[in-house]
């Protein structure tokens, strides 16, 4: 059972990603008939620790010992943890926690503390959609899903950015303590008790820099004619070429192909419509090229893992959808 919880804190802990752990675990709501969690915020860095907020410092009289009797130990995101040394006391009490059965939870860039201790190594992990290639490349060997919330590869849960940590802790709890149990604190704390999509659907996706000789100009005619269907062969002739020379030379300097392409930027068009207009599905799907709310629906859940519905809400709040 999950009774036992630490967070382990470094200098220049991110204040928010350490308040999600100590809301959802280190509150007494006895009162309303929750579990009380035996709570410690653990230093490994000395008595006081610093924040990345100017004159916001944190004080405890734990250290990393606490972390042996953890279920749990939680660690938050920080300033330049993608970059600095760990200390090696922590890492080995972070191996020793999974070694004897405990938890290990990282909320945003807490995801490099548990790569420097080799924890994510065969394991598939989530982290910010900033940061992911950046944790790949430190630590080739984990499995890096950047477009998830979290990944719960017992007994190492990985959250993705500041709020995701907090789907993290809730799904944690619904795994341990039940739904009911999940989803009351989740009232408490008046957020949802379990969110639908992945990061997709906040990342953003500006057209990549690419050396476009041959097809810059259709290129930009292509993206200036999004609500037109056209083919291949119509693109080719636009270019002077043969479709499978225009093919080629298309994948050689976008690195795709012309569908994938269209397809990419017109989910591009729809997301900023759902963000920015009030128009209904079916004018953005007419406007997007989709021809159909029913064809956006379905390749705006592909690419971006909710349905445009939700995906306005998300950005313009339940009156807009």
């Amino acid at each position: 059972m999950l009774k036992n919880v630490a967070v382990v804190l470094l200098d220049g802990v991110h204040p928010f990603e350490l308040g999600v752990v100590c809301e959802v675990f280190g509150l007494d709501r006895s009162d309303e008939g929750l579990p009380v969690y035996d709570f410690a915020v653990v230093s490994a860095e000395g008595p006081t620790l610093s924040t990345h907020v100017p004159g916001f410092s944190v004080a405890t009289p734990y250290g990393l010992e606490r972390l042996e009797e953890a279920d749990l130990i939680a660690v938050p995101a920080g300033s330049d943890y993608a970059t600095r040394e760990y200390p090696p006391a922590l890492l080995d009490a972070l191996v020793r926690a999974t070694d004897r059965g405990g938890r290990v939870l990282s909320v945003c860039s807490g995801v490099f503390v548990l790569g420097a201790a080799g924890l994510l190594d065969g394991r598939r992990c989530a982290a910010h959609w900033m940061q992911s290639e950046e944790l790949a490349r430190r630590h080739p060997r984990a499995k890096v899903e950047p477009d998830v919330l979290y990944v719960d590869e017992d007994p190492v849960i990985t959250s993705a950015g500041t709020a995701a940590g907090i789907d993290a802790c809730l799904h944690l709890v619904r795994k341990e303590q039940g739904s009911e149990v999940a989803n009351r604190i989740a009232r408490r704390m008046v957020v949802p008790p379990h969110r639908d999509g992945g990061q997709a659907q906040y990342i953003e996706r500006p057209l990549p820099a690419s050396r476009c000789d041959t097809v810059g100009e259709v290129l930009t005619w292509m993206e200036q004619h999004l609500d037109q269907e056209v083919t291949v062969e119509q693109l080719a002739a636009r270019a002077l070429m043969s479709p499978r020379t225009f093919a080629r030379r298309f994948q050689q300097e976008t690195g795709t192909t012309p569908y994938r392409w269209l397809l990419g930027q017109r989910v591009l068009l729809a997301q900023r419509l759902l963000e920015a207009t009030d128009e209904t599905v079916d004018a953005i799907a007419s406007r997007t090229g989709f021809g159909s709310a029913a064809s956006l629906r379905h390749q705006f859940l592909r690419s971006v893992g909710i349905t445009p519905h939700a995906y306005r809400r998300t950005f313009r709040g339940p009156e807009a959808a």
